[in-house]
């Protein structure tokens, strides 16, 4: 039976975190769902699967739902589907970032840049002064990724301020673009660089997910497959698993 996978993040106050760790595991569980879905302070990242039932109901659980109290009301989500389960079990942990820059003075709740609708991503890092970077690790990169792009050439995302140090100006780069998977890592990266000076950054809404599952192949501007981090491996176009029906 077809699976539906979903990838959410929001950025939000959750000072209770800690105590939403069980109640959300226990939750999760009854509905027949596996992954990994990550709790802190900022916010809420995950990945999950299980059937279309019961992804909605937890979807439903988690922007509507008593648990969260409507802390959620903006959860970026995107689906996905999988032909078999991608995650071997359901892990449920803390952190002290959703995300792991290594500075827990950035939050994108009080200062982000600017969002770019999948639709209107190609005109923008067309541009010619724009500054196109890819914010994802190297081996990601290697996958796939959007013509043009810089690659940071970092193992993890915690690497990016070193790479901003050296590499980025904020007198000699006006127009800063940046994308990741699924827009939780460049969110975080925009407000860092807005905090270092940058006074122009955008960033794509959704991700590169929500960009291949929107824009037309024809139209489309990304090169290759983009990884995911479960056992399909890496979505090309459409979010359709690779086309070798590895799972390896």
């Amino acid at each position: 039976m077809p699976l539906t996978v979903a990838a959410f993040y929001q950025f939000a106050a959750l000072p209770d975190f800690r105590e939403l760790r069980e109640p959300l595991r226990a939750i999760a569980a009854s509905l027949g769902i596996k992954g990994s879905v990550l709790l802190a302070n900022e916010g809420i990242n995950g990945t999950v699967a299980g059937s279309d039932e019961g992804i909605d109901a937890l979807v439903q659980e988690l922007q509507h739902g008593a648990l969260f109290g409507g802390r959620l009301g903006n959860l970026e989500l995107k689906f996905s589907g999988a032909s078999e389960m991608p995650f071997q079990r359901l892990k449920i942990r803390l952190k002290k970032e959703i995300v792991t820059l290594g500075d827990t003075t950035i939050d994108p709740t009080r200062q982000v840049g600017t969002y770019v609708e999948p639709s209107e991503w190609n005109e923008l890092i067309t541009a010619p002064d724009t500054l196109v970077i890819d914010t994802r690790n190297a081996f990601e990169v290697a996958m796939g990724t959007f013509e043009g792009a810089v690659d940071p050439g970092i193992k993890s995302f915690g690497q990016f301020k070193a790479f901003a140090a050296e590499k980025l100006d904020p007198a000699k780069h006006k127009k800063i673009a940046m994308f990741c998977t699924g827009g939780i890592r460049c969110e975080k990266a925009s407000a860092y660089l807005l905090a270092r000076g940058f006074s122009e950054v955008y960033h794509l809404k959704g991700g590169i997910l929500r960009y291949l599952e929107g824009v037309p192949e024809q139209e489309s501007r990304w090169r290759g497959e983009c990884f995911v981090f479960d056992e399909r491996v890496a979505l090309g176009h459409g979010l359709r698993e690779r086309g070798d029906g590895s799972h390896e």
